[in-house]
């Protein structure tokens, strides 16, 4: 009688399975799509909040802002050692793969279109840093993993930047989509904006500004960058910045915040930014930094020179400066930022200087700075644009320098900035670092992953014939 119950039981089992297998087998936790609203907070508050991450322990080193004083071998410019971070690329291929789903359903359903030109626009932006970080890397081929393509060819930096589809193109169709879009529904899941679609397109004109910019030593771009000028529509103001800010607590804070006492110490102030922040006696260093711990003025501030060999060198922590309590303690008045009004004034000057657009390359420059000091929460002193040495052009000064240096003493938060930047200008002037593991050479683009040779192996050897996959060869707009 047992067995005869038994067999009735799996038999049931069974039929009940064959009639509803596919629901009885779906988790309803783990579901198969998401709404662009989820992903759109998703792309931006990930990529925020973990490029952030980066800046601090990886990029703020390469642009030489804080220098690392054990567990260092980045520092020491090892840039296959990433150790606490150095590894941009799986968060810019995994936001650039979520911010394609949010762009195919707004093609693919009249009711998401209203995300199709912001989408368009990340995407523009997500790939940029991507590019100008690596230089050439999988572009129109990549993210095909659903069609069975999973290795990728990789394209040319010049192609990502002009062709269609490109950058340039995909910001130009962005602002497109937004001007012709006409429905009802609202952009939900935007922690950058507030759903405010006119805002996305200062965001787009300020990123054509910027690209513009980034390659003007390759390209033609004085007639763009004049047409987006005479628009006015870009970011002119601290309320218009695409940022999104931090919290004081978890689960929002800057992640450096959760670090634990003797990791977070080893980031202190680099002896580049301590002699910059001095000659233009910057009261910004009291909030990038903090004094050091020997000092009982409360007044000194100590910068030690990047890449130090720790095991052939004595170092203590009490005799530098560490990083600011805005990182750690008080991480509520921090942003992460994605592109500002201060760095669009900087780009302007930089335009105007160098005749590209018709204006007051003074005029943008002192904007710049203003907007930067008030952007991190420091009181502009009267003399600083007037007759202290960062007044434009004073004493000789050259403009393009005190430009850059400004741009990227604003920067600090976005450390691969600074350090883009320098590659493209020269400025500020980085030093030689101590115990160079890259012959006294400043790195000029981050090596592919290691992955990459081994799962995508022959476009790998095809991207790195010419250059050995070597940091110290410039890509295409750095040339």
């Amino acid at each position: 009688m047992k067995k005869l119950i038994y067999i009735t039981t799996v038999l049931l089992i069974s039929i009940s399975c064959k009639k509803n297998f596919e629901e009885l087998n779906t988790n309803p936790n783990s579901p198969t799509s998401v709404q662009p609203s989820l992903l759109l907070r998703q792309v931006v508050y990930n990529y925020g909040d973990e490029m952030s991450y980066e800046g601090f322990v990886a990029g703020n080193l390469l642009g030489q802002y804080f220098t690392q004083i054990d567990f260092n071998l980045f520092d020491r410019h090892s840039l296959t050692e990433t150790q606490f971070g150095g590894n941009p690329w799986p968060l810019l291929y995994t936001s650039l793969r979520d911010n394609e789903i949010i762009l195919k359903q707004a093609r693919e359903n009249s009711v998401h279109q209203v995300y199709e030109g912001p989408s368009l626009i990340l995407k523009a932006y997500l790939t940029a840093n991507l590019t100008d970080i690596y230089g050439d890397v999988p572009y129109s081929e990549a993210l095909q993993g659903g069609e069975g393509n999973i290795t990728p060819a990789y394209d040319a930096q010049e192609n990502i930047y002009k062709s269609t589809n490109g950058i340039l193109d995909n910001l130009n169709k962005g602002l497109t989509a937004i001007q012709n879009y006409t429905g009802a529904q609202t952009l939900e899941g935007d922690i950058l904006f507030n759903g405010n679609l006119a805002m996305w397109e200062k965001f787009a004109n300020s990123l054509k500004i910027k690209y513009l910019m980034r390659i003007s030593d390759a390209d033609t771009v004085s007639g763009r960058l004049q047409n987006v000028f005479n628009s006015g529509n870009y970011m002119t103001s601290n309320v218009d910045n695409a940022t999104f800010d931090f919290t004081d607590g978890q689960p929002n804070n800057f992640r450096m915040a959760n670090l634990r006492d003797g990791d977070f110490n080893l980031f202190i102030m680099s002896e580049t930014i301590e002699e910059i922040l001095n000659r233009y006696n910057d009261p910004r260093i009291s909030i990038l930094f903090r004094p050091t711990g020997n000092d009982t003025t409360g007044i000194m501030y100590n910068g030690l020179l990047n890449g130090p060999d720790a095991s052939a060198t004595s170092i203590s922590v009490a005799d530098y400066s560490l990083t600011g309590t805005i990182f750690r303690e008080s991480t509520g008045s921090l942003d992460a930022n994605f592109l500002t009004a201060w760095e669009t004034e900087f780009l302007l000057a930089e335009a105007a200087q160098k005749g590209y657009i018709t204006s007051s390359p003074q005029m943008h420059y002192d904007n710049g700075v203003a907007l930067a000091f008030e952007y991190w929460g420091a009181t502009l002193p009267a003399s600083y644009l007037t007759t202290d040495s960062s007044a434009f052009g004073i004493f000789g000064a050259d403009p393009i320098e005190q430009i850059i240096t400004q741009k990227w003493i604003a920067n600090c938060i976005n450390g691969y900035e600074g350090w883009i930047e320098y590659r493209r200008t020269g400025f500020p002037q980085l030093k030689t670092i101590q115990a160079s593991l890259n012959n006294d050479l400043i790195p000029v683009r981050m090596p592919y992953p290691t992955d990459e040779a081994a799962l995508n192996t022959a476009n790998y050897n095809a991207a790195t014939a010419a250059n050995g996959n070597s940091v110290n060869a410039p890509v295409w707009w750095d040339q």
